[in-house]
């Protein structure tokens, strides 16, 4: 499954004519500054991390300022969220809120087939709210939402009558999201009627089928990779894309004298977020080098090099790169001008990795 930033979320609903905050993704404190400024009054400054629950674990701030939004963010920026590095925020503006409701439209795993949910009561967790508060309607996969589904849907969930319509509307929106984008689940919570009558989408969830989104939709294959990181206690900090190739680095590290710090292997495909994330992880260990070891076949070593590059703006740590493969000439032009020690030789990158950590 693939859960999508809440910022990407209303991209998605944005395209189907659903009305979201106006606002902007930050990554500095200056960029949220000036998107507060564009927006001119109040905004909330969101983490964009793949998870629930931001709002309770701090991951959710207000400014009324542009300062403020850029102090705020600069809070946010490199912070953890339930175990993820915040790296980008959401700037949006503060809504006039008159009341919050919730929609979402999942998939029965029981029935297969697609289920709308919606109720009065949003902004909180729709486990709170009373069964009896909630409307349900299954949808048929082949007849797709209909408007007088989503009008019952509308009428059972207690909307207002001169709401229906503009309810109904949201809902047969969200299904355009949900079957074009072989989504499991499109939720708004809360979908905020705001003092000015309008219904405005204050927060989204999109999560999509990995296998049958990124073969349709490959501009969210970068959201599939991951990696596992096993910490070893050592200070030479290990980034590598393969298991077997980690292991010989672990090993290398070893046999020259240093001590490793983890074990981390980014696989195949790697893109320059992964990349960067994977660099960031291993730097919260407290390292003394960053060792990056990869050979590159469907990991091209351009991509590899750039999130290096944006790494480089929040970690200060040394790194050493070796770096072959696919684009490795493209890669080593990137990091050389950024001052970064590039290696083709693995042993020689291992010694001075070592190096660096003996001082």
């Amino acid at each position: 499954m693939i859960r999508l930033l809440e910022y990407q979320a209303k991209g998605l609903l944005r395209e189907v004519g659903i009305k979201v905050p106006e606002g902007g993704v930050a990554r500095t404190g200056e960029e949220a500054s000036r998107i507060a400024e564009q927006i001119g009054g109040p905004v909330v400054v969101k983490a964009q991390v793949p998870v629930g629950g931001r709002g309770k674990a701090g991951g959710v701030l207000f400014a009324d300022t542009p300062e403020e939004a850029r102090e705020v963010a600069r809070d946010l920026l490199g912070s953890k969220i339930k175990g993820e590095i915040v790296d980008k925020v959401l700037v949006e503006e503060r809504l006039n809120i008159e009341e919050e409701w919730y929609a979402a439209i999942s998939l029965d795993r029981s029935e297969r087939i697609p289920i709308v949910l919606a109720s009065r009561e949003g902004g909180v967790d729709i486990e709170e709210v009373p069964d009896e508060k909630i409307a349900r309607r299954y949808v048929d996969p082949f007849l797709g939402m209909r408007p007088f589904e989503a009008r019952l849907v509308a009428k059972d969930a207690g909307i207002p009558r001169e709401y229906l319509r503009d309810f109904e509307s949201v809902l047969t929106a969200m299904y355009e999201v949900f079957d074009g984008y072989d989504a499991h689940l499109v939720e708004i919570n809360p979908l905020v009627l705001t003092k000015e009558g309008e219904l405005v989408a204050a927060d989204a969830v999109v999560n999509l089928d990995q296998d049958a989104a990124v073969m349709r939709h490959p501009e969210f294959a970068e959201e599939t990779e991951d990696f596992h990181l096993v910490e070893l206690g050592g200070d030479v900090g290990i980034i590598a894309n393969g298991a077997g190739l980690t292991m010989a680095t672990v090993d290398l590290v070893k046999e020259f004298g240093g001590e490793p710090a983890n074990f981390l292997d980014v696989g195949g495909g790697a893109y320059p977020s992964l990349i960067r994330r994977a660099i960031l992880a291993v730097d919260d260990l407290g390292v003394s080098v960053i060792l990056i070891n990869i050979f590159g076949g469907i990991t091209r070593c351009d991509d590899v090099a750039k999130g290096i590059v944006r790494a480089m703006e929040d970690v200060d740590t040394p790194m050493v790169v070796r770096l072959v493969g696919t684009n490795e000439e493209e890669g080593h032009a990137i990091l050389k001008e950024h001052g970064i020690d590039v290696f083709e030789d693995l042993e020689e990158a291992v010694k001075r990795a070592v190096e660096i950590a003996q001082g």
